[in-house]
């Protein structure tokens, strides 16, 4: 499936609309998410995502890579830590005119997933929200954390920790697929995330951008006890309608956080702005090549 431009998106009214969870998390289903889209149909295909497929997405966002799995027949559970992301996921996995679920959405770390039996909420950690299966999951076959953003693919150690609070819920020879960026020089937006890192400084901390390093994702599956198995690259080229959808998608990453507590969100899109000129094309639009990498894992 190949990348497409992103249509054009109501104006960018005010700086301040991005500090408001909802209208962030509609920027991210709208805009950014879809450009994934080339690495979880990459990731499906080689592993013959389908209906004898159980699948659990860490970081499942808006729930588009499980609307894709959920229509090669897998039966699938997201988990995200962001009530607002979770909201939308409902929204895009509604069955059709009352039909059958199609996914568990869960709502924190994913240690209980797939551990209840009926379709209504229950408290504690791992809250159920959305849409759930009419059946318990129990356990999986597929574990993916492909959201090269919003995963902490950068920092071994935290996605190891992800990784190990869903690990319980397998068997050996269970896969686990990672992603992260790929090498700095075909990624174009990664000189665009510089800006991120520039004004960040000194409030970068964890929540500024760094330069991936090659063996990132090797370096957590070691930490989480897994076996590596393959390898592949994506290419996922960011494409937006004008530079306005650009930077609202961009925004919406999170990645920019740090730099509009360093400075201000005015700024921020500014420069933000600039950054992306040289990838500005005749018509309008913005398109930044990107290669993006996956590691396929085993549970020993």
């Amino acid at each position: 499936m190949t990348a497409s431009l992103v249509r054009r998106q109501p104006p960018h009214v005010a700086p301040a609309a991005h500090a408001d969870a909802e209208a962030r998390a509609r920027d991210w289903a709208e805009i950014q998410e879809r450009m994934f889209v080339p690495l979880h149909e990459a990731v499906y295909e080689r592993l013959d995502v389908g209906p004898d497929t159980r699948l659990l997405d860490l970081r499942c966002g808006a729930g588009l890579a499980l609307l894709l799995a959920a229509a090669r027949g897998a039966a699938v559970t997201g988990t995200d830590p962001s009530p607002g992301l979770l909201a939308l996921a409902r929204e895009r996995l509604r069955p059709p005119h009352g039909g059958a679920p199609r996914a568990e959405l869960l709502l924190g770390p994913p240690a209980d997933a797939g551990t209840g039996t009926g379709t209504g909420p229950r408290t504690g950690t791992g809250t159920r929200t959305g849409t759930v299966t009419t059946e318990p999951i129990g356990s999986y076959d597929l574990i993916t954390a492909l959201d090269p953003i919003r995963c902490p693919s950068g920092d071994p150690q935290a996605l190891a920790a992800l990784l190990a609070r869903a690990l319980p819920r397998t068997a050996p020879g269970t896969a686990v697929v990672l992603a992260g960026w790929g090498p700095q020089e075909r990624c174009a937006t990664s000189t665009v995330l510089r800006v991120a890192a520039k004004l960040a400084d000194p409030l970068r901390g964890n929540s500024g951008w760094r330069p991936p390093r090659r063996d990132d994702l090797e370096e957590a599956a070691q930490r989480a006890g897994l076996r590596p198995d393959g390898s592949g690259r994506v290419s996922c080229p960011f494409g937006y309608a004008d530079p306005d959808s650009a930077v609202r998608g961009l925004l919406s990453t999170g990645l920019f956080d740090a730099a509009i507590a360093a400075t201000d969100a005015e700024q921020v899109d500014k420069e933000l702005t600039e950054a992306l000129h040289p990838y500005r094309r005749a018509d309008g639009t913005v398109w930044m090549p990107n290669v993006f990498r996956y590691l396929i894992a085993r549970v020993p």
